[in-house]
């Protein structure tokens, strides 16, 4: 990997810490988030000879922090994008959800912020690359619920389904110049998330842990745009394939039920 150097949202914890820490010590690192005392920690075990770990804390949710992480990473020049910060809620059906549990902040963080993010970041990414005989990066941190609609998960499971179709279509508008996209859809997996959006964790699921995620997703870029993570995650997706599509949401409504 001959990246120079990565700017990794969400990188805090789980998936995000989990790359950050995974890329090679010639990498140097951009890592952004909402937790400053466990980025600057992050940041101060990186740091090593010749490489530069900066940090910056940002609400990727809101407008104002979403340009503010676009202007501080900019000057840096980044040759590889990690869209990982992620947001979800599980729990009660749409008419039942108390008003004060607004979708918004997953759409924004979730489609809004890696839209935002690309569009900005990735033309300067691609010129730079084609000027230095290079490639450059961007990966998206998906699930494997963008397969499927998920009952009582529907927003989250929504904004996962868009991220992989945009960069299934991006990487074909890509498909000439030196850079490369991968979506990684993992499947339940041993993070902080699943307790801030108060998922239960299925019977059946087979429990991945971030460091295995984050060296799918290394190992995929350059290979394919969209990789599943875990015999499971293969499963699923050739499930959502094949099977029909009334058949598949009354499916993943029965099991959140049960989920919950």
């Amino acid at each position: 990997m001959a990246y120079r150097t990565a700017l990794i949202t969400g990188a805090s914890s789980g998936i995000g810490e989990a790359i950050a820490r995974a890329l090679p010590p010639s990498t140097n690192l951009l890592l952004t988030g909402r937790d400053r005392p466990r980025l600057q920690a992050l940041a101060d075990a990186l740091a090593s000879n010749g490489r530069s770990v900066e940090f910056e804390t940002a609400d990727i949710g809101t407008d104002e922090g979403l340009n503010r992480l676009v202007a501080w990473a900019e000057p840096y020049e980044p040759d590889l994008l990690v869209n990982n910060a992620g947001f979800g809620r599980f729990g009660k059906a749409l008419a039942e959800a108390p008003p004060e549990e607004s979708d918004e902040a997953i759409v924004k963080v979730n489609i809004l912020a890696p839209v935002t993010l690309t569009r900005a970041l990735a033309p300067g990414m691609v010129k730079r690359a084609r000027q230095n005989g290079h490639r450059a990066g961007l990966i998206y941190v998906a699930s494997t619920v963008a397969f499927f609609p998920v009952p009582y998960l529907a927003t989250y499971a929504a904004s996962k389904h868009f991220l992989r179709a945009y960069v299934e279509a991006i990487a074909n508008e890509l498909r000439h110049d030196p850079v490369d996209l991968v979506a990684v859809c993992p499947g339940v997996t041993r993070t902080a998330w699943l307790e801030r959006a108060h998922m239960p964790v299925p019977r059946f699921a087979k429990v991945d842990e971030p460091e295995a995620v984050a060296r799918v997703a290394l190992a995929s870029i350059g290979k394919r745009p969209v990789q599943m993570v875990g015999s499971q995650g293969h499963i699923a997706a050739c499930l959502a394939r094949f099977l029909p599509r009334r058949f598949i949401v009354a499916a993943m409504g029965l099991m959140a039920e049960s989920w919950g």
